[in-house]
């Protein structure tokens, strides 16, 4: 049977769409395996989370190398395949496209393997509601729907995991500091005025079982921008709280984060600590200076005086922190084009500094790590040219292949930040993968 639109009611939605997560990675199991589950976790957020839904198989791959203009500007070339066979892609943009956008360069080596783009028209979406289920593709619905049932996926106690022993910081918490003195000394030059320096965890030869370790992330951190991401043997599973770009029709927006706090042990401790973050002038000092830069980086495709900032300072609450979260958005004007809006935003000010791209020259040079996918953004286009991409944080990389895993956190330096506190922000924004990956 072959259906562009097929929609079934479920009486338990999550369960089933877990299973359909079990399903479609088993179905996607060889080297050229393709799986992308997008899941909000039922959590409120401004302009919408990310929508609940599972991709699966690879109808067609985008090319970046048969378009002369890609190595110039992958952006252009995104538009040009969409433009000529408007259809819906989903995929990712890596940090390090930076050097396809401005005269910038990556000197660490590529650990991961993973391409700076990857896109691609699935050959099945699967939208997940509330009590139903919509399938879009072609081939037999019923016989997936029976083996969706059919496959079991064990959850909680019964989930098993493999360990890590042994989870390394590329830097240690004295050389990271003195890193951090090195930045406030171009702070103090006028190079920047905020940075956002991060480090990378990693373990060699590990061994892990991606699907559960997904779900046991996902429970110890739910995250409206939750992903999994399957390319053949290469793995992205992210628990990210932040949208990096949104457009619907003609209007576009940003969301940036900075400023987290952690969540308290008893309930009057959780609400002073939340009035602790709202209320802290470093916090609220590093927000508007990004939201300045977001500001700037959307006016660069928006229609004149339609940049507004919806929401300054706004109070989320995650299972692990509350985070500081500000919306910033604009009217896309006529004659600039969904990619050029994508192309003036990216990377993620919240995750560069100010000005950007000096921001993005000092942390090659100050890193010890090529960021790769971290820090760029996972999301999808559709046929009408709307997109959503979140900024890839909190987010485990892993290659099955080389058994190498790798996760990176930062935090935003200002002249007054104080070494030894960013040092445990970073532990803290560096927990929850931990605890998966060592418990």
């Amino acid at each position: 049977m072959t259906t562009n639109d097929y929609r079934i009611n479920i009486n338990d939605v999550p369960n089933f769409r877990w299973r359909a997560l079990a399903w479609a990675v088993a179905q996607q199991a060889d080297e050229n395996g393709f799986v992308t589950f997008l899941n909000n976790n039922g959590i409120a957020y401004p302009n919408d989370p990310f929508p609940n839904r599972l991709c699966v198989g690879a109808k067609r791959v985008i090319s970046f190398d048969t378009y002369p203009e890609s190595r110039a500007n992958v952006f252009e070339t995104l538009y040009n395949v969409h433009c000529e066979q408007p259809s819906f892609l989903i995929g990712y943009l890596g940090y390090d496209l930076k050097n396809q956008l401005e005269d910038l360069t990556s000197r660490h080596p590529n650990r991961l393997g993973f391409p700076d783009i990857y896109f691609v028209e699935p050959e099945w979406i699967i939208e997940f509601g509330e009590d139903y289920v919509v399938f879009r593709g072609e081939g037999d619905v019923p016989s997936i729907i029976k083996a969706i049932e059919a496959t079991h996926f064990f959850t909680g106690e019964q989930a098993t995991r493999k360990r890590l022993d042994s989870i390394q910081c590329r830097v240690t918490s004295q050389e990271y500091q003195a890193t951090v003195r090195r930045i406030q000394e171009h702070i103090y030059a006028g190079d920047v005025y905020e940075l956002n320096y991060c480090i990378e965890f990693f373990a060699e030869q590990a061994k892990l079982d991606p699907l559960t370790t997904y779900y046991a992330l996902n429970q110890r951190s739910a995250m409206p921008f939750s992903s999994f991401l399957k390319i053949g043997n290469q793995y992205v599973i992210g628990a990210s709280p932040e949208r990096f770009f949104k457009k619907e029709g003609n209007k576009i927006s940003s969301q940036p984060i900075k400023g987290t706090i952690r969540r308290g042990q008893t309930a009057d401790e959780d609400a002073l600590l939340r009035v602790q973050l709202l209320n802290s002038e470093k916090e609220r000092a590093e927000n508007l200076m990004i939201v300045d830069l977001v500001r700037n980086d959307l006016a660069r495709s928006a229609r004149t005086g339609s940049v507004v900032v919806d929401e300054l300072f706004g109070i989320y609450s995650f299972q692990q922190v509350y985070q500081m979260i500000s919306t910033v958005s604009a009217t896309l004007r006529n004659e600039a084009t969904w990619a050029d809006a994508i192309r003036h935003a990216f990377p993620m000010g919240s995750m560069t500094g100010a000005p950007k791209i000096r921001a993005m020259e000092l942390i090659d040079e100050l890193e010890a790590s090529r960021r790769g996918v971290y820090s760029g953004a996972i999301g999808f286009i559709t046929p009408e040219a709307d997109f959503d991409f979140s900024v890839v944080i909190r987010t485990l990389l892993y290659d099955a292949e080389n058994q190498y895993a790798s996760f990176s956190v930062g935090s935003a330096i200002t002249y007054d930040a104080d070494p030894a506190q960013e040092w445990e922000e970073c532990l803290l924004k560096a927990r929850a993968i931990r605890e998966v990956l060592e418990s």
